[in-house]
């Protein structure tokens, strides 16, 4: 058996979506329009630099299925999946949602991603690799029950979650380390003491007043599900240091109280310090050092597989890159992948703040999560 079980199709590669100055069209002045962020290029690279180096010989390949309308739905709307189903007709690119873009092969492509995760579910839940991964796009963090958002069309990593709970997991976490918060899946689980939904991410209100403020560390769950969601926003362009505390004093206590029988990583790799969408300054071996926390999580609880589905990661190149160190940090290896663009990256004295706010945040949380299970 092969330490890593990854779920692949090339329908994913067929999901357009177009050109132009990031998210917003193509731009009158360029000669060469820019890609939008979320491009099969990115994908081939994360196969490509997984096929070619250090876990050349640790990865068995599966093609991903299809999901059915019936796996869809334990996440999602009805109306929702219709809507996405409707995109076959879309002709050529069509704006969907804000920075969101469709074609007509957008619903195989989303269909494939959820089908993938579900399918690393399964795998997980009968121990048949260390790591279960989903190689997929479209990502699938910031879609909720109901709605597109964010590139985002089919939430991966919820379904996962969910099909793990429905494979006998009394308590599944979802750790989500996207430089975006994972709002779709927070919404996912809003109101659910079985889902611990942690999301460690860039502060959106660090580029300014016109950004959402949402993913803030007062919002932690509703009714049954209060204190059951984790969020720790970091200051823009905090490094691998910053990272580093949270995960140490904010994710991993929480994984540890909470004590899952099942872990989801949604693994972005848009918080390094070449993502245009992210520009955390989080280098490779802050990566290795994220997956080498979850291993060793992992191992003192005793998840025996770990279900990980790939979302964002947006610098076409160095994106696959900082993947297969995360990979390599998660199956409990050294960084084997020489990281063509090392420098070290510095953290600043403003994340202590941020880390401390949030560890406060949920020791604050305890009594609340008491009255949630008692109010299930």
């Amino acid at each position: 058996m092969r330490p890593i079980l990854a779920h692949w199709h090339d329908d994913c590669l067929l999901h357009d979506t177009g050109s132009g100055l990031f998210e917003g069209g193509p731009s009158p002045l360029l000669a060469v329009p820019e890609l939008h962020p979320e491009n099969a290029e990115r994908l081939l690279n994360v196969r490509s630099v997984i096929e070619r180096g250090p876990l050349a010989d640790d990865v068995e390949w599966r093609e991903a299925p299809l999901a059915t309308d019936a796996e869809l739905a334990t996440v999602h709307t009805a109306e929702h999946i219709a809507s996405v189903d409707a995109l076959a007709q879309a002709g050529g690119v069509v704006r969907v949602e804000g920075s969101t873009f469709a074609n007509t092969a957008t619903p195989a492509a989303a269909r494939r991603s959820a089908g993938a995760a579900l399918a690393a579910a399964d795998a997980a839940a009968g121990a048949q690799a260390a790591i279960a991964y989903a190689c997929t796009r479209p990502p699938g963090h910031h879609a909720a029950p109901a709605t597109t958002d964010g590139y985002c069309f089919f939430n991966n990593a919820a379904l996962a979650a969910q099909r793990l709970r429905d494979r006998g997991a009394a308590r599944v976490a979802v750790v989500d380390w996207d430089v975006h918060h994972g709002n779709g899946t927070q919404a996912c689980f809003w109101e659910r003491p079985d889902v611990l939904a942690i999301s460690v991410h860039m502060d959106h209100r660090s580029w300014g007043p016109n950004h959402p403020e949402d993913g803030v560390i007062t919002e932690r769950g509703a009714g049954a599900g209060l204190g059951a969601t984790l969020n720790v926003p970091l200051p823009f362009g905090c490094g691998d240091e910053a990272y580093a505390d949270a995960f140490d004093h904010v994710v991993l206590p929480a994984l540890l109280e909470f004590v899952p029988d099942a872990i989801v990583c949604a693994l972005g790799t848009d918080a390094s310090q070449f993502d245009a969408n992210g520009r955390m300054a989080v280098s490779g071996a802050g990566f290795h050092r994220i997956g080498r926390v979850m291993h060793g999580v992992a191992v003192e609880l005793g998840v025996r597989s770990l279900v990980v589905t790939q979302e964002g990661g947006y610098a076409r190149t160095y994106g696959a890159y900082g993947t297969v160190a995360t990979l390599l940090g998660l199956l409990g290896r050294p960084n084997e992948i020489d990281d063509p663009l090392a420098y070290p990256a510095r953290g600043e004295d403003a994340h202590r703040a941020a880390v401390a706010a949030a560890r406060e945040a949920w020791e604050l949380g305890a009594g609340d999560r008491a009255t949630g299970q008692a109010a299930r």
